[in-house]
């Protein structure tokens, strides 16, 4: 009876051990001192693809080609032959083999023992193609973050010159008589200074430091809004073709933003088929789990729209796909392209809740593809906008708060030359200081929101301490969609963004001025 004891007692243990070898999520793999398998689990038949059949009784070669593990001083042949006979372990990072060939990144620990005088090596290998690929995204997107602060900054101290420059060229231009050479020259200078704030706009997208305007809004009306356009951007050697789902959730973004989306994208594949092609656009609604955005960093589980754009064109490198949306790379010649097409729709989308992926292949074509959260509520019409452009003179008071001296120059003429009597001043402190020492009532105040010392938005708390009522209009180079998040202005406040030219400045002015406290 105690023989049948310990023998039921051994198979009950054998079975408890084969229950944990074939159940542990990491691939573990025995093989004795020759290197020849005797054990592997079922977590090694689903990383390596070979069944245990196949495994056992061949040399550990099959699973770690290894050089640098199996071949040189310090490989697993090294460390066997100095361990012989002690309890220790050996861990690293490898690489090992797929029954397919396809080579799989693997962290490893080995363990030697002994085992009826003979020596035995157990191997604990996890794949760490999940954690090498979320690394990997996470450096990108830090990279990605540090490029979308630096270009956010340049905007900014950009729009502050192009302010000057787009301000002194506007009042210059009524002072020169149209037939005379420096009047083209000035000219020259108001539309350089257009072309350069087009491209600061570009870099504010890219850094996601813009006001959006979010609108509901059904995609599929908007790629036929601007299908006729996209016609003339791609040319006639290139097929436009559309598959929506007629189906589409509605979707929360700006229209004027997504449009450039659209654009962007349609020029980007056009270039890619110099000799002509087919570019589809696509439509569809996707849901993404929690399992599918465990593999994909930053991604959150929820409903989305999808809208992509596919060409036959040259396709990517790896290197290409991987630098596609840092601002300034292109694989276009000198002169041919900004390099912030597709930045500009990675910050657009991005500050939009949404995601951009792309897909590639050389000389087969490229898949670039949008998704945005999808929202319950149906679309909703739009009042129709006011186009009048009459701008009446005013006559009352308006302090100016800004640290950058010719913009407040600037600013300063531009007012007064529309009836407004302007005051200034270079900081908060001082708009507070002057504020309790003016002798007239200020109707208005425009501050700028970056300052040092006082910001804007702090300037208004304390200008509201002492009178309520005040009214501000915030400007700013920096057009941060965050700056509403954060509270630096609020989503209610009026705002006008940098560069603004004299007449946009008046405009807004008096827009504050008539609305309703």
């Amino acid at each position: 009876m105690g023989v049948i004891k310990d023998v039921t007692e051994r198979r009950h243990v054998d079975d408890l051990l084969r229950s944990v070898l074939d159940n542990a999520l990491d691939v573990i793999v025995s093989a004795d001192s020759e290197g020849t398998i005797e054990a592997f689990n079922h977590a090694g038949e689903r990383v390596f693809g070979y069944p245990a059949a196949e495994v056992i009784g061949q040399k550990i070669t099959m699973l770690i080609p290894d050089p640098k593990m199996m071949d040189q001083q310090g490989s697993l042949p090294w460390y066997l032959s100095a361990m012989r006979g002690q309890v220790q372990t050996l861990e690293r990072q490898i690489v090992g083999r797929r029954k397919d060939g396809a080579r799989l990144p693997l962290e490893v620990a080995f363990t030697a023992f002994e085992l009826n005088n003979r020596q035995h090596y157990t191997g604990i290998l996890r794949d760490l193609t999940e954690r090498n690929a979320l690394e990997a995204q996470l450096r990108q997107s830090q990279k990605m973050e540090a490029f979308g602060q630096l270009a956010g900054g340049v905007a900014h101290d950009f729009n502050n010159l192009l302010t000057i420059i787009i301000g002194c060229s506007d009042m210059l231009l009524p002072m020169i008589p149209r037939d005379q050479v420096s009047y083209e020259l000035v000219a020259d200078i108001r539309t350089a200074g257009d072309r350069a704030a087009a491209l600061t706009r570009q870099l504010l997208a890219f850094s996601r430091r813009q006001l959006l305007e979010p609108k509901v809004v059904n995609l599929n009306e908007t790629v036929a809004e601007v299908e006729k356009m996209l016609r003339r951007l791609i040319g006639e050697d290139v097929a436009l073709a559309s598959t929506l789902d007629p189906a589409i959730s509605p979707v929360r973004v700006d229209p004027g933003q997504i449009e450039q989306v659209l654009v962007n994208l349609a020029v980007n594949a056009r270039d890619a088929m110099p000799r002509g092609g087919q570019l589809t656009i696509e439509t569809k609604n996707v849901v993404w789990t929690e399992e599918y955005c465990r593999v994909h960093l930053g991604y959150m589980p929820g409903r989305y729209v999808m809208i992509s754009m596919t060409d036959t064109g040259v396709g990517m490198t790896p290197d290409v796909k991987r630098r596609v949306f840092e601002p300034f790379f292109t694989t276009k010649g000198a002169g041919k392209g900004t390099g912030l097409g597709l930045a500009t729709v990675f910050g657009i989308v991005r500050q939009s809740g949404g995601q951009v992926s792309v897909y590639s292949e050389l000389d087969v074509g490229t898949s670039l593809q949008v998704y945005l959260p999808a929202i319950e509520q149906p679309s909703e019409s739009e009042p129709a906008r006011e186009t009048t452009e009459t701008l009446r003179m005013g006559s009352e008071t308006i302090l100016i708060v800004e640290d950058e001296e010719a913009v407040r120059k600037i600013a300063k003429l531009a007012l007064e030359s529309h009836g407004y009597t302007v005051i200034e001043a270079s900081s908060g402190a001082a708009a507070l200081a002057l504020v309790g020492t003016y002798a007239k009532p200020i109707d208005l105040v425009v501050s700028d929101v970056v300052m040092p010392g006082m910001s804007g938005r702090e300037l208004s708390v304390e200008l509201r301490k002492i009178r309520p009522d005040f009214r501000l209009l915030f400007i700013s180079g920096y057009t941060d969609d965050a700056v509403v998040r954060h509270g630096i202005v609020k989503a209610d406040d009026a705002f006008l963004q940098k560069p603004f030219s004299p007449q946009s400045l008046a405009r807004k002015v008096r827009e504050v001025l008539d609305r309703q406290v």
